[in-house]
């Protein structure tokens, strides 16, 4: 999952005291290119929103950068919505600046493919996973027929239960086949609560199966890759803007993005990440709007 990638080498020491204290958590390049960089890509669950709810100062720092003429684009680990139905939340919200929105569901379908061939598959997941798969032309097995499944796909289930779980893992356990959106553990929402992600079920298949699932989403490369060339912007000129260290931070160190871990309710150091913000004004701040 690339969780073994060395981290950036670049970091200033904390007892620095030529700095101000919040410099003394970025990196050596953090601190003199951020202000230069031409795009910023943003999670979105945990940053930008939680639940539906906006974070504070988040449509404002995003409607600056896009004043100030710099490119956006929104990853989301998301496995029950397209990349057009969060533009579209976003926009509701009146993030109108929100164009280049991408989820796992893109590119979900051409995984199965480029690995398995054209497949039948079981889904244990929302209908948006059923339907991104169709649309790649795979067959969607029901849960009766599980045994006539070539591959198992397993996104975020708020309907899970034993017996769904149960198909999923003898599926995976069979074929050697499983793959997930993500494996992000918890999905936050308002208030600071959580609802188990799809990494907690996809953690219970696999150990069940004894198989390891096929990522699609963050940390993996291929959404980064993407969301880049929409931008047409090379890896060096984007951040990634997140609150996951393992999904965000580590996946887009991988293909070369600057980086920064917005953690407004727990500490962060440079070693996580180029750059720790505590709110969405500190990165405006460093964005140098």
């Amino acid at each position: 999952m690339g969780e073994r990638r060395r981290a950036h080498r670049g970091c200033l020491r904390r007892g620095d005291r030529r700095l101000p204290p919040h410099r003394a958590r970025l990196s050596r390049v953090t601190a003199v290119a951020f202000s230069e960089l031409a795009g910023f890509v943003f999670d979105l669950d945990g940053c930008v929103w939680n639940g539906l709810v906006l974070n504070p100062g988040a449509g404002e720092a995003l409607a600056a950068l896009h004043r100030a003429g710099r490119r956006l684009g929104f990853l989301s680990n998301n496995s029950r919505a397209t990349g057009r139905e969060l533009r579209d939340r976003l926009h509701a919200l009146g993030v109108t600046v929100a164009e280049h929105v991408l989820t796992p569901l893109e590119i979900l379908g051409e995984v199965i493919t480029e690995r398995w061939g054209r497949s039948r598959v079981l889904v244990i997941g929302a209908r948006e996973v059923e339907e991104a798969i169709v649309r790649a032309g795979h067959a969607v097995v029901d849960m009766n027929d599980w045994r006539t499944a070539h591959a198992v796909a397993v996104g975020n289930d708020f309907d899970l239960t034993y017996e769904r779980l149960t198909a999923a893992a003898r599926v995976a356990a069979a074929t050697g086949r499983l793959v997930t959106p993500n494996v992000d553990p918890r999905l936050p929402i308002e208030n600071g609560e959580f609802l188990p992600g799809c990494g907690a079920i996809v953690k219970a298949v696999a150990v069940a199966a004894g198989v390891e699932p096929v990522i699609v989403g963050k940390p993996e490369p291929p959404l980064f890759r993407i969301a880049l060339e929409r931008l047409g912007l090379p890896a060096s000129k984007v951040a990634m803007v997140g609150d996951s260290v393992a999904s965000d931070i580590v996946g887009a160190r991988g293909v070369g993005m600057p980086t920064v871990l917005y953690a407004p309710q727990r500490g962060g150091t440079a070693t996580a990440a180029d750059a720790v913000v505590r709110s969405f004004a500190e990165l405006a701040r460093l964005a140098g709007i």
